[in-house]
């Protein structure tokens, strides 16, 4: 059952989905060669209780760390070891956090150094999906049209699209209804209303859109072993357009990087 958010309760998600945006425009830093991602998993958690939230990861399903940690072929929620990163290397960053009831959740695939040009393409159609798929959470629109949009937008890219791995609902509990794949077909699907609030978040690999699980139970990878890109948001409905919640913005600002990607999708700015 999809449910719809008071303006006050969206507030309060976007106060949890900004700690995960300042937290992952923290981490931009300090992802580097010769960092493990232990170490850049207890810097966050360090940030989000001092920024007065709870790791939303730590000890959901019993996952035991504050970061979904995925680097080159894992596709998601890869656990923080004692590995160190190297040049050429790519990381996907999951982060979530809970603060006064309610979840923030969104994820950035960061480059370790420089990388192969292939993979730096495959990184930037996964981003630009996002976007697509996110113009589409409208009005009158249901959960195939985004799931459509992303699907064909990548795949006409040669990439594969993983299914078995979705985006959600987002509020009082990490994962809502309705679940929201990167695959789909127009006009299919559960429609979308007023006040939604929805991760959405496509995951593109380099090769085969098929994936393994690895023996700890969590972390999923390429069947092809080739490299998989992960880039998530937070979004709702208001007004019958899309309004992201979340933000790259720390990200860029630490990187360097200049980008109005988020411009259209942006009723007011933060500090």
């Amino acid at each position: 059952m999809i449910i719809p958010k008071t303006r006050e309760e969206i507030e309060l998600i976007r106060e949890s989905a900004q700690i995960v945006s300042k937290t992952l425009g923290m981490l931009a830093k300090e992802v580097k060669p010769g960092v493990t991602t232990l170490q850049l998993d207890k810097m966050a958690e360090e940030f989000i209780r001092d920024h007065g939230a709870h790791p939303g990861f730590l000890g959901m399903y019993d996952f035991p760390n504050s970061l979904c940690m995925s680097p080159n072929a894992q596709v998601v929620h890869g656990i923080p070891n004692d590995k160190p990163l190297v040049e050429g290397d790519i990381i996907s960053i999951d982060c979530g956090a809970l603060k006064n009831g309610f979840y923030g959740d969104h994820a950035y695939t960061f480059a370790v150094g420089e990388i192969a040009p292939e993979i730096e393409k495959l990184l930037e159609v996964t981003k630009e999906s996002l976007y697509i798929g996110i113009r589409e959470f409208k009005a009158g629109n249901r959960v195939g049209d985004v799931g459509y949009a992303i699907q064909k937008f990548t795949e006409d890219h040669g990439y594969g699209v993983v299914r078995e791995l979705v985006g959600h609902g987002l509020g009082a509990k990490m994962h809502e209804d309705p679940e929201m794949p990167n695959y789909g077909k127009r006009g299919r699907g559960k429609k979308f209303v007023e006040g939604m609030v929805v991760a959405i978040e496509p995951m593109t690999n380099l090769g085969t859109r098929r994936i393994k699980q690895l023996p700890d139970g969590w972390t999923i990878l390429t069947s092809d072993n080739k490299p998989s890109a992960h880039f998530e948001h937070d979004v709702a409905l208001i007004d019958g357009k899309p309004e992201l919640l979340s933000t790259f913005s720390y990200i860029y600002e630490a990187l360097g990087i200049e980008s109005n990607e988020e411009d259209e999708f942006r009723a007011k700015t933060y500090d």
